[in-house]
């Protein structure tokens, strides 16, 4: 039958998210932090991911230059490498390279790069956080872990700075990340408007 399988996904959801709350608490509070931070000293936000992950990166774009929960003024925050232009000319050459140029271009010393990506050593994600690095911008990683590992930062990774923050998804599974993911940005933007406005009774 349907059902049970269907309520094994549920079931699974919610122990993961259970499990994860504590380990991911305090990354997404640094996380949160350094956001605010960026844009109350004038820096702006650059949020990337591709494939599953874009949407994601979509919906915490629009929530930061939008609104999330509470109304506030927009803060600066950018979705990279979703200009048709820039996508057209990626089929044609490197799909990693709209992105990368844009962060080259457009990112400046203080910005924030906040990138989702399904798994820690996807290629993209490397060369995203390496052109945030040479804009000396801080980045922050929402990412699920490698098969089999254990611990929270991939050992080697391309991010290196002491002011990245690195918030790992404890599953491999793909539908699995995605709802930790969404659950992640909720709480990120969450804690942003609660530093920006103070509490609140939603």
């Amino acid at each position: 039958m349907l059902e049970p399988r269907i309520q094994q996904h549920f079931f699974e959801s919610a122990d993961l998210s259970y499990q994860a709350a504590e380990a991911m608490a305090r990354p997404i509070a640094d996380a949160a932090q350094a956001i605010v931070d960026c844009v109350t000293a004038g820096g702006r936000i650059w949020v990337h991911g591709r494939g599953v992950a874009q949407a994601p990166a979509q919906l915490l774009g629009a929530a930061l230059s939008g609104r999330f929960e509470r109304e506030r003024p927009g803060l600066a925050a950018m979705v990279l490498a979703v200009d048709p232009l820039l996508l057209s000319e990626a089929r044609a050459s490197d799909e990693d390279a709209p992105a990368v140029t844009q962060l080259r271009v457009l990112g400046q010393a203080g910005d924030v790069l906040v990138a989702f990506a399904m798994r820690p050593d996807d290629a993209l994600l490397a060369s995203v956080v390496g052109a945030a690095h040479e804009r000396e911008m801080s980045a922050l990683v929402i990412a699920g872990r490698e098969p089999g590992a254990n611990g929270t930062r991939p050992a080697g990774h391309a991010i290196t700075a002491e002011t990245d923050i690195w918030i790992t998804v404890p599953h491999e599974r793909a539908a699995r990340i995605c709802e930790l993911q969404l659950l992640t940005l909720h709480a990120l933007c969450d804690a942003v408007d609660l530093q920006l406005l103070g509490d609140a009774d939603l």
